[in-house]
């Protein structure tokens, strides 16, 4: 699974809007945002890089004026791993993946309404939402609604659920699948409507959906923590693999 994750992740970068190879990575940039959580780059599975070709990742980095920074299966690409070490990259962190197959999938008997974004109000909405729940890591922009309906018209999928009020409470979204797999992401609650089941009614439809609507074979996601590893767990993602996120530091 390690090598699927792999190749799903150089397939992802390059439907990036500015796309770059060199040397054996792939760099996925995306010029209406400089987050390095969408401006980063992978190694080919396998891939043997020198030290010319990791100079030349930093490069087109640089002279982007973003951070070089990698996500990818260190066990799919072990001599990348080692020719980034050798360069200077420090990891940030090496998060377990989890992964749910139409065998292990369970989607929960009863919990709040899922929908998927029809108008920009819901993409505008969704984005605020994601942005409040992850504490600030990124800020909610039109540029970040954008990306979540290329998202949905791409052949992923975007779900919410919404409050009493009718604003939005919490979502998630699925990339379109590639080699046979879709990553699942920003699963994120805002802080005032936690403890509703949010989180595993947007995993549970999306796994649904990706499985049984858009062909995938498999659906992976990264958690943040061993209480929503438990909530995935319910809905059927088990843990398959790691995956590591490096950088430069200037």
């Amino acid at each position: 699974m390690d090598s699927d994750v792999q190749l799903f992740t150089v397939a992802h970068l390059r439907r990036r809007p500015a796309p770059v190879e060199t040397g054996g990575f792939v760099l996925g940039f995306d010029p209406g945002t400089t987050s390095p959580y969408v401006n980063y780059a992978t190694p080919l599975p396998g891939c043997d890089p020198t030290a010319a070709d990791v100079a030349a990742l930093i490069a087109a980095f640089r002279e982007r004026d973003l951070v070089p920074r990698l996500e990818f299966a260190p066990d799919a690409a072990p001599a990348a791993a080692a020719a980034l070490t050798a360069a200077g990259f420090v990891p940030e962190a090496e998060h377990t993946y989890l992964v749910c197959t139409p065998d292990t999938l369970a989607v929960p008997p009863s919990g709040p309404a899922v929908e998927a974004p029809v108008t920009d109000d819901d993409y505008t909405e969704l984005d605020a939402a994601l942005a409040e729940a992850f504490s600030g890591e990124f800020a909610s922009s039109p540029q970040g609604a954008a990306r979540l309906r290329r998202t949905a018209e791409s052949g992923g999928a975007v779900r919410l659920v919404r409050a009493a009020d009718g604003s939005v409470a919490g979502g998630a979204l699925c990339s379109a699948p590639a080699v046979g797999t879709a990553e699942l992401a920003g699963v994120g609650t805002r802080p005032a409507h936690r403890g509703r089941g949010i989180a595993a009614a947007v995993t549970a439809d999306l796994a649904r959906t990706l499985l049984h609507e858009r062909g995938a074979s498999s659906v992976w996601l990264e958690y943040g923590g061993q209480d929503s590893r438990r909530v995935y767990e319910r809905v059927g993602f088990r843990p398959t693999g790691t995956r590591l996120y490096t950088r430069l530091e200037a």
